[in-house]
């Protein structure tokens, strides 16, 4: 787990999430280069690309460049259109029913 998480929760943070999404990055990017997992998931990632906070060339760079067979996922909304056209599958989801939507809260393992 990197960066600040989703949650209702307010935190007293030490750094911005900006600062955390930036430090997360630059993690994967040091396990990629030493082909740390085969399977990296960086779940929310779109969201700072799309608000700037990490550079999308710089990770489209990243990812074309990575040694080995890993496999990279990348989840969000807003996704830059650059993003978009490297990615090798892009998939648009749509909720039709959530237990949110009767009241029930969020669960451990499931919505964090």
């Amino acid at each position: 787990k990197m960066g600040e998480g989703w949650s209702w929760v307010q935190r007293d943070r030490q750094f911005s999430n900006e600062e955390a999404a930036r430090e997360g990055w630059e993690q994967v990017k040091r396990d990629l280069s030493r082909e740390a997992y085969r399977l990296y998931v960086l779940d929310e990632f779109a969201y700072p690309l799309h608000w700037g906070w990490v550079d999308t060339e710089e990770v489209i760079s990243v990812l074309r460049d990575r040694p080995g067979n890993q496999h990279v996922v990348i989840t969000g909304r807003n996704a830059p259109d650059e993003l978009l056209s490297f990615a090798d599958l892009v998939t648009e989801m749509t909720k039709v029913k959530h237990p949110m939507d009767a009241g029930q809260k969020g669960q451990r393992g499931i919505e964090w």
